[in-house]
């Protein structure tokens, strides 16, 4: 639901509060949505999941085609086996250089010849193997795994499909309490804070679920131009999210929803 549209249905159902001058607000329902993106554009070669599916912290979402990463690591490795060889090589030079050295049968500019060359070789090997930390990483990250606790809510691609760096292969659902999404007018502000008790009221789901405020936005914003009266034009509005602490399984974001809050002061507000 559009975000003006939320304003101009929180004003009006403000503005209807019954005799026990309660609270009344409209939104939407969200959640949490943790995104899984590609690190590269590579071929989809397999997705491990379902949408619906529940997974845990680690649970493999995906893979990505490494035929190229597992060919940059073995150049990786094969180049990281050269520069040791060349370290080792140098250091029995230098060695050797020392020795000679010691017995003035070479020059000082030959021993320092040698170390220049030792050097030079423990870099090149220092390059070569952070060079191979490299590609496996990017190798390792062709395996998409959950962040997160919940439940695989999209799956954008199918397996065979290129897919584009950056590109979303999986949205979870996170495991935590959903939230509805409301506009406060600013007469109201002061007594909301978080903790403040609440009742929500969710299309197609029965009874009356428990709710709490979670946070209270301390930047107001103004009704849209399109309010009802010409009051209402120039009447602030801050944004809150009303956690639902006794969700139903499955609650899915974008239903709409009814919140309704005490009149009275809490102690939370009060505080605020």
């Amino acid at each position: 639901m559009p975000t003006r549209l939320l304003l101009a249905l929180c004003l009006v159902a403000a503005a209807c509060g019954g005799e026990d001058d309660a609270l009344r607000l409209v939104g939407t329902v969200e959640r949490t949505l943790i995104e899984v993106g590609a690190p590269l554009s590579e071929v989809l070669a397999e997705v491990l999941v379902e949408r619906g599916q529940a997974v845990a912290p680690g649970a493999v979402l995906a893979r990505l085609d490494p035929t190229l990463a597992d060919a940059e690591i073995a150049r990786s490795e094969a180049a990281l086996a050269a520069a040791r060889t060349g370290a080792a090589v140098a250091q029995l030079d230098l060695d050797r250089a020392r020795k000679l050295r010691r017995g003035s049968v070479t020059s000082q500019q030959e021993l320092d010849r040698a170390e220049l060359a030792e050097a030079e070789a423990q870099a090149r090997m220092r390059e070569a193997e952070a060079t191979l930390a490299s590609a496996r990483k990017r190798g390792a990250d062709l395996v998409l795994v959950a962040p997160v606790a919940g439940v695989v809510d999209q799956l954008p691609f199918e397996p065979g499909e290129r897919v584009p760096a950056g590109a979303v292969l999986a949205v979870i659902l996170a495991d935590e309490d959903p939230w509805v999404r409301v506009w406060v007018p600013e007469v109201r502000f002061a007594q909301l804070g978080p903790g403040t008790p609440a009742q929500v009221r969710i299309d197609g789901v029965g009874g009356v679920l428990r709710g709490s405020v979670l946070d209270v936005s301390h930047e107001p914003a103004f009704t849209p131009h399109y309010a009802l009266t010409e009051r209402d034009r120039v009447r602030l509005v801050y944004e809150t999210r009303v956690r639902i602490l006794d969700p139903p399984p499955g609650l899915r974001p974008g239903l709409p929803a009814q919140v309704e809050i005490a009149a009275e002061p809490t102690e939370a507000a009060q505080a605020r």
